[in-house]
């Protein structure tokens, strides 16, 4: 599932310049329900989300890849704007987020990346 790399975390947060961040969310869901999960999630998770400063830019189904090796077709993406990272280090740190977010996350994906972006003159 969410595997947060230590040194990777701490060299995001040590680089926080006090831009905005994009989190590109790459989605697999379970086969038993996840997406139907994963609604329940969002149901959850955004308004913990926004208490951070932070908005859902987008979220979207994904079609059949047009190029992609096997098994690089992703089920969905999301893009989450927070205004910092400091914002989303703070939001995954929320008990409220830890406790009741996170698990239904967990529970309704097959596998996921997480990928900071920013803007390309940034």
């Amino acid at each position: 599932m969410l595997t947060l790399i230590e040194d990777a975390f701490e060299r995001f947060l040590n680089d926080d310049d006090g831009q905005p961040v994009v989190m590109l969310n790459l989605l697999r869901f379970r086969e038993d329900g996840g997406r139907e999960r994963y609604a329940e999630y969002l149901a959850v998770a955004t308004p913990i989300v926004a208490r951070f400063g932070a908005e859902i830019a987008y979220i979207g189904n994904g079609l059949p890849a047009l190029s992609a090796e096997p098994g690089q077709a992703w089920d969905a993406v999301a893009l989450v704007r927070y205004p910092n990272r400091r914002a989303f280090v703070d939001m995954a740190m929320d008990a409220d987020y830890r406790d009741k977010a996170a698990p239904m996350r967990e529970a309704a994906l097959a596998e996921a990346v997480l990928q900071p972006l920013r803007t390309a003159s940034s």
